[in-house]
């Protein structure tokens, strides 16, 4: 039976790569993002065929509640694999500068609180089919928060999504479902580019690269690796 998997964050630019490489390997998709990426995940959804479109806030539980049933009735199961991108980055100011709560409520909206919801709809039913494998995205400032001066809010958020990685992957691994992370340093995306344009994007991490380490982990070639948060850091 052809495996079902979910892509969050898949109108960005890694999302949409991932989809394209998963659906290279005979994935069926839901493709998960914001309303204000309706757009471009319809025409992805449309372009890659097997796959759906899933719009609303991930970061919500009225997304989920509609999205799971909706999966296993148009694409035929629920998902056993599980690529959560859906986050963001926002910096600028040293905390000590900062005038309100905006920054640091985004972040953990954006990275901690769409990892959490997806995990809390993506685990139950696959711990009760007893399979499963979910990548989540973090950051290398995990690894080196110093390099997050000016992004506090991001290095925590990036941070915690990772610690819950970690802890939930030791909870499930007796049922037969693997948890691991990415800490992608800067990555190669026209957003990117754009905003840094002098910086060597030769060293950066490649789109296609990040989205090929992410499939493996989602692959059963990588059934004995849970808990693992893997550096992608390029030659940045």
């Amino acid at each position: 039976m052809t495996e079902v998997a979910i892509v969050t964050g898949a109108a960005g630019a890694l999302g949409a790569e991932v989809a394209h490489t998963l659906r290279a390997r005979g994935y069926r998709l839901a493709l998960v993002d914001t309303e204000r990426g309706r757009d471009r995940l319809q025409g992805l959804a449309s372009s890659l065929g097997g796959s759906i479109a899933v719009a609303g806030d991930v970061a919500g539980d009225a997304l989920w509640r509609e999205a799971m049933p909706r999966i296993e009735g148009e694409l035929g199961a629920p998902p056993t694999a599980a690529a959560l991108i859906a986050g963001g980055w926002r910096g600028g100011h040293p905390l000590h500068e900062e005038a309100d709560d905006e920054a640091w409520r985004g972040m953990l909206d954006a990275n901690l609180e769409t990892a959490y919801r997806s995990l809390r709809a993506l685990l139950p039913p696959m711990v009760a089919k007893r399979r499963g494998a979910v990548v989540l995205v973090g950051s290398r400032v995990v690894e080196r928060p110093w390099t997050g001066a000016g992004a506090a809010a991001y290095a925590a958020s990036k941070a915690a999504v990772v610690a819950l990685a970690e802890a939930a992957a030791a909870e499930v691994l007796e049922h037969g479902v693997r948890i691991n992370a990415v800490l992608p340093s800067t990555m190669d995306t026209p957003s990117n580019r754009a905003s840094m344009p002098k910086a060597d994007s030769t060293r950066w991490v490649s789109l296609g690269s990040a989205a090929g380490v992410i499939a493996f982990l989602l692959s059963d070639d990588a059934r004995d690796l849970s808990g693992a948060a893997i550096p992608l850091y390029g030659r940045a």
